[in-house]
């Protein structure tokens, strides 16, 4: 089960949903260069997020090392568990023809909370906690532009958005482990 907070972990660098389920459907680990290629990152891109995931725990470099058939990098316990999550989320994004690295730092917890209830702005921000109100307005205009989000307006003073998920997003919603 995923918590929000590790969902906006996996948001914060765009590649890491990707190298995580990657990882995981090699059995684990793999090679810096063959996740390089496989995944078609930039070098810098894929240290950086190697980088973050072993910060969070989830990655180890592999002590045993050296031989070209070992893998370089493997997902912890931890990371493992993630990993298969990551899998379902990169096949959710796929059969709905999203790029790998198409969502936002704050895309995978928004969509999370709206499917949890939390169509309003304000609930959502209170759902995440440590986003920015611009940062928040940011990723929902990017949702309702990817169509995985619709905004409605709701008649009232003053006006207020509320947000809901399209088939699209549906789909990428089922995907997430709901929380503990």
């Amino acid at each position: 089960m995923l918590s929000i907070d590790i969902l906006s972990e996996l948001g914060r660098y765009r590649w890491t949903v990707p190298l995580m389920a990657f990882l995981a459907e090699r059995g684990g680990g793999a090679r810096f260069a063959e996740a390089a290629h496989r995944l078609g990152m930039a070098r810098e891109s894929l240290s950086r997020t190697l980088e973050a995931a072993a910060g969070a725990g989830w990655i180890i470099r592999n002590p045993g090392h050296g031989h070209p058939l070992r893998p370089e990098y493997l997902l912890s316990a931890e990371g493992a568990r993630i990993g298969e999550a990551c899998r379902a989320i990169a096949a959710a994004q796929a059969r709905i023809g999203l790029a790998p690295d198409a969502l936002s730092r704050w895309s995978l917890p928004i969509l999370r909370l709206i499917a949890d209830g939390n169509g309003r702005f304000n609930a959502i921000a209170r759902g995440i906690g440590n986003a920015s109100p611009r940062a928040m307005t940011a990723s929902l205009r990017g949702l309702v532009g990817l169509d995985l989000v619709d905004r409605r307006l709701v008649d009232g003073f003053p006006p207020a958005s509320d947000y809901a998920l399209t088939g699209r997003g549906l789909v990428l919603a089922k995907a997430l482990p709901m929380a503990a």
